[in-house]
């Protein structure tokens, strides 16, 4: 309500001075992305707001101490250096203003200007190089690791909070519901079986009669007609876990020609398929083929070999379509099975216009060819899938990929309003002009303040905030730092000195703060990702799913090369495994262990850490949780987690 009131008023004085003839600015448009982080769908920006606001009392005793740092080593700067008649490579005066001896070693700090801004007192005497080595320990290595540290801690201290509120809350609202439908059964609360099955009914009316019995005989394992509080307490994880229903398939093949499928010949071709040599073999194949994809392609022998390689990736996947099921070998799940496929169908396609093209009127497609290219390289990623550590990386960062788009609403709000004030600040201050330009001041940009500086010298005139997408570039060049220092400079010379206090604030909000947030993300999510995909994270729930043996369960199926272990539901591909099972007609599968948030995975191990009987606090002592407290009913929290 503020924002639409602040941005109404700003209207109605923007309009008031333009009717005037009064050139004036849209002060309030950095706010638009405020009505953004709102929206119902925006939870995931408010948290990751919260925890940054939550941060913020320990980055400022951190950030002030390191500010301290720096106006002392420019004070030092300044005595050391300033009567010494020093010049720069440009051959203005060195070290002998202040604020810009603080401008120039908060640079440092970043390293973009190392070691230039060193050389003038290095070349005077090589002592002077242990001002800045020692400036150099303390201020970059010692207090931005101090600065990711107090981020991580607070941050991870901040977000595991939270998720303890939803998993108390959570729990708290299972038992609520097991007392409204609770009777009595001899010295026992129980729910009864067909008020169990209505609620099931009722909160996940999608799922199949066999599901919902499956679920019924997790809850009830002993069939004894009822579901105990322990049991229902758990049966929104029960309901989230994902569970396909799979009948056993044959083969298209044995069913057409039995005699021949199930021939001795045909029955070594797909134990030779199903057997870890097979692998070995193609992936010495696609390094070997990386090897000519790296030399000459006018050479004959590299266009004839290209053929040969094309022709065995496809005599692979037909021998792997001939062995497994072609419904499960083409399962949804099956990405890199996909992925194989189609990089081979394009590559192939891709090669045939391309030589089409050539016999046919010496004409070479460029754009055909570098698709080629591009459908050459892509193959070797097939490597990725081989190798078993490979993958376990390489899933575990596909994994926490959605979770990212939470730091891109972040960073997209975040650049919005820079690149709003930047254009409220520098619009029209630089131009762009072709390189033969013949327009007064090309040269300096539009600008005769930028004339013989360094972002003239550098061709950096594209650079500039005159609209949106110049602005988001610029915003990206800072975030990478090299350089940053050049931009600011240019900046400042068409504008006032004190315009690098927005390329500071810039630097101190996204790179220090933000990126160090990221950062730590990044950390949580892949440390808790990458312990589920060593199995050493697992709930109660799915263990129990396992050790009931009726038919839900994560196989090791006998290619396991061809798995796509990022999601393991439609994995069947045939063998011994699914010989064995055949007897069961039906059977059932956990579609994945994966969580696609890291906020659910954290939920869940908190929640495995709540004992069922215990009934938590209440509802207000839930939303009064600090990170500092510690319950005596649950000691398995402390204030560092």
């Amino acid at each position: 309500m503020i924002a639409i009131l602040v941005t109404l008023i700003d209207l109605i004085i923007y309009g008031a001075l333009k009717i005037s003839n009064i050139n004036s600015i849209r002060w309030s448009r950095f706010l638009r992305p405020i009505f953004l982080i709102n929206f119902a769908e925006s939870r995931q920006i408010r948290r990751v707001f919260r925890s940054i606001r939550n941060t913020l009392p320990e980055i400022t005793y951190v950030f002030l101490l390191f500010m301290f740092s720096v106006l002392m080593f420019s004070l030092m700067a300044l005595k050391l250096f300033g009567d010494r008649n020093l010049r720069t490579v440009e051959g203005s005066p060195y070290f002998t203003n202040y604020l810009e001896i603080v401008f120039d070693l908060y640079v440092l700090v970043t390293t973009a200007n190392s070691p230039d801004v060193m050389m003038p007192a290095f070349d005077f005497s090589w002592w002077y190089s242990l001002f800045f080595i020692t400036y150099v320990v303390i201020n970059t290595y010692l207090f931005m690791s101090v600065f990711l540290a107090v981020v991580y801690n607070n941050y991870r201290k901040h977000l595991k909070n939270e998720i303890r509120k939803l998993a108390y809350m959570k729990h708290h609202k299972m038992i609520e519901a097991f007392n409204i439908l609770k009777v009595k059964e001899g010295t026992e609360n129980v729910v009864q079986e067909a008020q169990w099955k209505k609620l099931v009914k009722l909160v996940a009316p999608d799922i199949s009669t066999s599901h919902r019995e499956l679920l019924l005989r997790v809850s009830d394992e002993e069939q004894k007609g009822y579901v105990d509080k322990k049991s229902f307490v758990r049966l929104a994880d029960l309901l989230n876990i994902q569970v396909i229903a799979m009948r056993i398939q044959t083969h298209p093949l044995e069913h057409w020609m039995p005699h021949i499928y199930n021939s001795a010949v045909s029955l070594f071709v797909r134990s030779m398929v199903q057997h870890k040599g097979f692998v070995w073999i193609y992936d010495v194949i696609i390094l070997i083929n990386a090897v000519f994809i790296a030399l000459d392609e006018e050479n004959p022998l590299i266009s004839y070999a290209e053929w040969v390689f094309l022709s065995l990736y496809i005599l692979e996947i037909l021998l792997k379509v001939y062995t497994y099921e072609p419904r499960a070998f083409f399962a949804k799940s099956q990405f890199w099975n996909w992925f194989d496929t189609s990089i081979i169908i394009a590559a192939l396609i891709a090669t045939i216009l391309n030589t089409s093209f050539k016999s046919a009127s010496q004409y070479n497609s460029q754009q055909v060819l570098d698709i080629v290219f591009i459908l050459r390289v892509l193959r070797l990623i097939r490597i990725v899938d081989s190798i078993q550590r490979f993958r376990v990386i390489m899933n575990t960062l596909i994994n926490i990929v959605p979770t990212m788009l939470t730091f891109g609403g972040l960073a997209l709000v975040v650049y919005y309003m820079f690149a709003i004030i930047g254009m409220e600040l520098f619009q029209g201050k630089i131009q762009f002009f072709p390189r033969n330009s013949t327009a007064h001041h090309a040269l300096e940009c539009g600008n005769p303040a930028l004339k013989d500086s360094l972002f003239a010298r550098a061709k950096y005139c594209k650079n500039n905030f005159n609209d949106i997408t110049s602005s988001f570039v610029v915003l990206m060049e800072l975030t990478v730092v090299n350089q940053w220092h050049v931009l600011a400079n240019g900046f400042a010379l068409v504008t006032h000195q004190a315009a690098k206090l927005y390329f500071i604030a810039f630097h101190i909000v996204v790179v220090i703060m933000i990126i160090n947030i990221l950062i730590a993300f990044i950390l949580e999510a892949f440390f808790v990702e990458y312990s589920l995909e060593k199995s050493e994270v697992e709930t109660a729930i799915e263990r129990k799913i396992q050790e009931l043996g009726v038919g839900i369960q994560e196989e090791e199926l006998c290619d396991g090369k061809l798995i796509d272990n990022m999601e393991t539901s439609e994995n069947d591909l045939g063998g011994e495994e699914i010989t064995k099972k055949k007897s069961k007609g039906l059977m059932f599968k956990i579609a994945s262990k994966r969580y696609r948030t890291v906020d659910a995975l954290l939920q869940r191990m908190f929640e495995a850490e709540i004992l069922p009987e215990d009934d938590g606090p209440s509802v207000e002592e839930i939303l009064n949780l600090s990170p500092a407290d510690v319950y005596s009913k649950n000691p398995t929290f402390d204030s560092a987690a």
